[in-house]
């Protein structure tokens, strides 16, 4: 464009400047206009627009095809169970998915193979296969049968197929350890508070033995008593044990009957030597224990009664717990065995001398489990639950002497005294007590959690 003309142009633009912002704006304007105007006509009404329905068969690859597929991927398989009793080789391979004749008749042939099938059931067993059921290994793992390795070891029996042959072996391998949180409330008894709470019967058996000699579960339980407690569960392979024996030590608890709370922790002292503490450092165990029985009920206290044989009104100088034949009776305290036989109306009877001029009989016993001038612990078996001399059903009968004299069992061992903790474990105590009231507590909210969403 020739410079003349670009002059002209800038001084058109400048004498006219008002004129053209004013065109500008009238031709913006305008434009707007007419986009609000045919805007409505670029989205019409989705209802209005042409539809067509399309219909197509589609034919899925045969079964065959499908398995082949599932197959090249080459995946495992992995299911878990427990044995039974009443298991062949067969019926538990195919309860966990397997297919494969060849490990079947392996399970039933081989000594060592065989084991997985033999005794009890409650075998934790685990298979691996591939995508078409074939097994590649199966693994049981169960209580150890050895004596001095039951309690710290468990057995794991693997069969496997090595090179296109099975193989079976054996080993002993340590529990690993989980800790765990429960709460539970008294609605009929302990026990039944505890399955509820799905607790192991080794556990209640352990909370009934640590306030044994705050309270006699079979006389002081309250409706509405509650507990909480933090406790080991030993694992196999990093899964919680079956059996029974799975269950560990309880490492803290609480229970609250009629209100009071009673308290319990474990504690290793500098010797290396253990026991279980109440929060403010006394240790829990006492001369004497509450009840010569975990679990029973009482059908006759220290008091007047209607003699059941002689049907006259005469003061019972002991305490009557209805149980089972053949459960078992413990000592209460440590002692001598100063008579065991069978002597008159008791029938099949123990009879311990503690020292200080006290002793405990125990009457009615279907079996005697020791000797004259034997020493025995505090919670020693010493017999079982039966119907000897004058009973008229299975119990036990327990009396306390001081000094000849019959006093209330309960009584006593509520009297006898607690060893504290030594000055030197009080700092390492306080902050385990700490860390382990922090767990309770969580116990205990969660239990509350659960009976409102009930």
């Amino acid at each position: 464009m020739p410079i003349r003309t670009l002059q002209g142009l800038q001084q058109f633009s400048q004498s006219h400047r008002i004129g053209l912002v004013a065109a500008a704006m009238a031709l913006m304007t305008g434009f707007a206009l007419t986009a609000v105007a045919v805007a409505p006509l670029v989205a019409p009404d989705a209802a209005e627009l042409p539809q067509r329905l399309v219909v197509e068969a589609v034919a899925p690859e045969g079964l065959a095809t499908q398995l082949d597929a599932l197959a090249a991927q080459d995946f495992t398989l992995t299911r878990s169970d427990l044995t039974r009793g009443t298991d062949t080789a067969e019926s538990l391979l195919a309860r966990l998915g397997v297919r494969d004749a060849s490990a079947a008749a392996f399970l039933r042939s081989d000594a060592t193979a065989r084991k997985m099938l033999a005794g009890r059931g409650g075998k934790m067993v685990r298979a691996q296969t591939d995508s078409l059921g074939a097994l590649q290994e199966l693994t049981a793992r169960y209580a150890s049968d050895r004596a001095d390795l039951a309690k710290s070891h468990f057995t794991r029996l693997t069969v496997s197929r090595v090179d296109g042959h099975w193989l079976a072996r054996l080993d002993s391998v340590p529990y690993g350890s989980q800790t765990r949180l429960a709460s539970g409330t008294i609605r009929t008894s302990l026990f039944a508070a505890t399955d509820e709470a799905g607790l192991p019967d080794a556990v209640a058996g352990q909370l009934s033995e640590i306030f044994s000699t705050d309270l006699d579960f079979h006389r002081q339980l309250k409706k509405g008593d509650t507990f909480s407690v933090v406790y080991e569960t030993l694992t196999a392979d990093g899964e919680p044990v079956a059996w029974n024996e799975g269950a560990g030590r309880v490492e803290a608890a609480e229970f609250v009957n009629s209100g009071k709370v009673s308290s319990a922790v474990w504690f290793a002292a500098a010797d290396g030597r253990g026991a279980y503490y109440d929060r403010d450092g006394r240790s829990r165990r006492r001369t004497f224990l509450a009840s010569p029985m975990e679990f029973s009920r009482v059908t006759s206290g220290f008091a007047m009664r209607m003699h059941p044989l002689l049907q006259s009104w005469r003061k019972h100088n002991g305490v009557d717990y209805g149980a089972p034949t053949g459960t078992p009776v413990r000592t209460v305290g440590d002692g001598v065995v100063e008579f065991a036989g069978c002597q008159n109306g008791y029938g099949n009877v123990v009879e311990i001398r503690h020292g200080s001029n006290r002793s405990t009989l125990y009457a009615h016993l279907s079996h005697i489990d020791v000797k004259k001038g034997q020493h025995v612990e505090q919670g020693q078996r010493v017999g079982t639950v039966g119907s000897t001399g004058w009973a008229t059903g299975p119990h036990l009968h327990f009396e306390f002497r001081v000094g000849g004299v019959h006093q209330d069992p309960l009584r006593i061992a509520k009297a006898s005294e607690a060893v504290p903790l030594d000055a030197a474990s009080r700092p390492r105590f306080a902050e385990l007590v700490r860390t382990l009231q922090a767990k309770l507590d969580v116990a205990e909210t969660l239990a509350g959690a659960n009976a409102q969403g009930e």
